[in-house]
């Protein structure tokens, strides 16, 4: 006897029409906006967005499928420009799994629902607990798809007024993965510079920084210049190879790109360059605006030649930002993906004394500053990018315990961190600053999450 579908139904509601939510969900990105960040899920193929006969296959990798990961089939049956679509599972680990979206006008915004019809194998067996994990994991996942659908809406609607042509670099790192579908499911249009052979139907344009090679002459009029690339700077011990490709991989770079576009005949009305807030060194409990002096370590050399280079966009005429990143947090990458890994049996208490300051910033508010600096006139030089209230580097770490729920254990003594890491533990972990955000913020920008708390929370879908 086969038993009925097990039901899950979500109703949540948005500052817009139907009909612009649903251009939403239907644009390039919706998907990987949605996908909850604690979960370690791989977008193997995409064909399509939301009309009939799209499909999707994805693998699981979290919780118990870390070493033998699930994989799931989608494909799209239904779609009503503006009003449904309905997509099925066609492999995977239910015996079923329908899913639903109903989108409709609701007072001064609009409603969307959520139904999803589901079997499990072992049901008549394990109906109880099996239904009870699934409804709870359903749960958390939707209330993040609801927060982080209803941020990016209003994010679009102060930002996106107009759809741009933007070209960005270093797109698949940690933060161009976010940006790009940031950016593309508020209708704009993304191109990427990529090192490997470059299909322009898919908007590549191939750079080559070591035989400094680019060709921008027969690509399209630009907006916009997003410029995030550069030898990702790691937590293991810094030999002097890798310093110098942390350091050529940006002032190359930056310097290819800059003179190429300004060779071009119409340049695009903005450049946007990353930094980073250890420009500053190690400056302590002194609140750090973007006039402060630049420090004398490593890492405040890189961010000192690295703007210097951005700053001849500048002189090309180009409205240019350099965004002073603090530490960025998410779950999929950095810092917080490393603390996380090695904490599978409790948390360090504390890295040295544990007092140095972090400056740290969640990744959402990373991505959604680039767009708030590309389409914000007012704004151009540095910017730190950092939430309003950072922390101690012994109140981080006691923070992410009490929200992943986790033992604290033992401090990390400083000897110890630079006999393993050497320069980078007095730059990286031993160091801290604090970094003033007053000019992003006076130039309008919003925080999604300007306290750790409420951020490793949604992070990790732990709310209370």
């Amino acid at each position: 006897m086969t038993h009925p579908p097990l039901l899950f139904t979500h109703t949540s509601e948005y500052p817009c029409s139907a009909q612009e939510l649903y251009d939403w969900h239907s644009r390039e990105g919706a998907l990987e906006r949605l996908l909850p960040p604690w979960e370690k899920v791989e977008v193997l193929e995409k064909s399509g967005g939301v009309e009939a006969g799209a499909r999707v296959h994805l693998r699981f990798h979290s919780g118990p499928f870390k070493l033998f990961p699930l994989e799931f089939h989608a494909l799209h049956l239904e779609n009503n420009p503006g009003h449904s679509f309905h997509d099925i599972q066609q492999r995977g680990p239910f015996s079923s799994w329908s899913h639903q979206h109903f989108f409709s006008e609701s007072g001064d915004g609009c409603r969307l629902e959520d139904r999803v019809e589901y079997r499990l194998p072992l049901q008549r067996i394990m109906i109880g607990p099996l239904r009870r994990t699934i409804q709870h994991s359903l749960d958390r996942m939707f209330r993040h798809r609801e927060e982080q659908l209803r941020n990016d809406i209003l994010l679009h609607q102060r930002c996106s007024g107009r759809p741009l042509r933007i070209l960005i670099s270093g797109a698949g790192g940690v933060l161009g993965r976010e940006l790009l579908p940031l950016l593309t499911t508020g209708g704009h249009e993304v191109w990427r510079l990529v090192r490997h052979r470059a299909n322009p139907a898919r908007r590549e344009i191939r750079w080559d920084i070591d035989n400094n090679d680019l060709d921008l002459s027969g690509a399209p009029l630009f907006d916009g210049v997003i410029h995030l690339a550069g030898e990702y700077i790691g937590l293991h011990r810094w030999t002097e190879k890798k310093k110098r490709r942390v350091l050529e991989s940006r002032v190359r770079g930056t310097r290819l790109l800059v003179e190429r576009l300004g060779c071009l005949q119409q340049r695009p009305p903005v450049f946007i360059s990353a930094s980073a807030t250890g420009c500053y060194g190690n400056c302590g409990a002194i609140s750090a605006d973007e006039t402060h002096p630049f420090g004398a370590d490593f890492i405040s050399r890189v961010c000192h030649d690295w703007e210097k280079e951005a700053l001849a966009a500048e002189a090309a005429g180009m409205r240019t930002v350099m965004m002073r990143f603090g530490v960025g947090l998410t779950p999929k990458g950095g810092a917080l993906q490393r603390i996380a890994d090695a904490s599978f049996c409790g948390c360090i208490r504390a890295l040295g004394k544990g007092d140095q300051i972090l400056s740290w910033v969640s990744i959402d508010d990373m991505a959604a500053s680039l767009l708030h600096a590309l389409t914000c006139p007012g704004l151009s030089g540095p910017v730190n990018v950092v939430a309003p209230k950072p922390v101690s580097n012994r109140e981080f770490l006691r923070t992410f315990a009490r929200v992943t729920g986790r033992p604290l254990l033992f401090p990390l003594p400083a000897p110890l961190l630079r006999m393993t890491f050497g320069e980078l533990a007095d730059e990286m972990l031993l160091s801290g600053c604090r970094v003033s955000c007053e000019k992003l913020v006076e130039s309008g920008f919003t925080f999604r999450h300007p306290e750790l708390e409420s951020a490793l929370r949604a992070m990790y879908g732990r709310w209370k």
